[in-house]
């Protein structure tokens, strides 16, 4: 749909920016190249040809290869965001359980219905090493999703969700790799996530915190 959306860097400075529907188009089938082709494989030409449309078309919305990958970035984290946002909507735990099954939850869908958006993601994290400028971008990117992880972990009990959110991400993120590599068709992450959470934050605490809230009036879960 045509019109402006908001894009903030992780020194809080924003840009206003404007997405067309030929843009959006363009930005989508590149970034179905990078998933499914690699950083090396975009190019203007791949990414007419992915969208179907003439050639040129790229390279008149974006004139160098650098200027694609800074709006491939930006579609990328206003795609993700959306998605996330989708997500957070339906998840307000109340013990590991809960927060186990929806982090699997997310897994799964991370490494099926979003596989490609995935993998472009984690093609951007390796270019992001050398290029400070997308590393800004793929840090601010992140740091919503930490936010609500540690907001999560609080509630289901957590002393120390701070530390105990890089534990969680990192091995989701190494759980989703794997899949993404080494396809098993009965994936389902859920137990080993709970068992992971119920090793940090204790298979109780979280029942007992609530418990003690709801007997205080507390009406934060």
């Amino acid at each position: 749909m045509e019109g402006y959306y908001v894009c903030c860097s992780a020194n809080n400075s924003c840009s206003l920016w404007f997405m067309s529907p030929r843009r959006e188009l363009l930005l989508d089938a590149a970034i179905r190249v990078l998933g499914e082709r690699g950083v090396r494989a975009v190019t203007h030409r791949a990414v007419d040809a992915e969208a179907a449309v003439a050639a040129g078309s790229t390279a008149n919305y974006f004139g160098t290869r650098d200027a694609l990958f800074q709006a491939i970035v930006e579609r990328f984290v206003e795609r993700e965001r959306a998605n996330f946002e989708e997500f957070v909507v339906t998840v307000r735990p109340t013990s590991t359980a809960d927060l186990g099954r929806a982090l699997a939850e997310s897994a799964r869908d991370a490494a099926g219905r979003n596989r490609t958006l995935t993998l472009s993601r984690f093609a951007l994290l390796v270019e992001s090493a050398n290029n400070p400028v997308l590393r800004e971008q793929m840090a601010s990117a992140g740091a919503r999703v930490s936010s609500w992880f540690a907001t999560w972990l609080r509630l289901i009990g957590s002393t120390d969700p701070d530390h105990h959110m890089h534990v969680v991400g990192n091995y989701l993120t190494g759980l989703v790799l794997h899949q993404l590599a080494i396809p098993d068709p009965q994936f389902d992450p859920t137990d080993k996530v709970i068992s992971l959470l119920e090793s940090l934050v204790g298979p109780d605490r979280a029942g007992s915190r609530v418990a003690h809230a709801a007997a205080q009036g507390d009406n934060t879960f």
